[in-house]
């Protein structure tokens, strides 16, 4: 899990399956510098500031990771036709709850 904080960490301690996982976590977001930490990773967990671009999941590939499981919504930092190609699975959390988000940005108007 690449760009973890502790609440990432926590979350997935939580999980009744977690005991059942060897889970590797790394506080650095995923680039060109880090990719070989992924060596013999079937799965990588990666967030909205990984950078999962053609160079990146080529890497990867040839490392032998066969699925991306991102953190966020969004899914721009991936390029997903190279990641197509190379038959990498990409999922993504679907969407958010509105009243969360909502509540966030009220939060953040309110420290002003």
């Amino acid at each position: 899990m690449f760009s973890a904080q502790q609440y990432d960490i926590q979350s997935f301690k939580q999980h009744p399956l977690y005991e059942q996982i060897d889970l590797t976590s790394f506080e650095t977001s995923l680039g060109p510098k880090t990719v070989s930490l992924c060596q013999n990773f079937d799965v990588l967990c990666a967030f909205v500031n990984d950078c999962l671009d053609n160079s990146i999941l080529q890497q990867l590939s040839d490392q032998g990771v066969k699925h991306i499981a991102l953190r966020c919504a969004g899914f721009n930092n991936v390029d997903i036709a190279a990641a197509k190609e190379l038959g990498l699975a990409v999922s993504r959390v679907p969407a958010y709850s509105p009243e969360a988000v909502a509540e966030h940005a009220l939060a953040l108007i309110m420290t002003l």
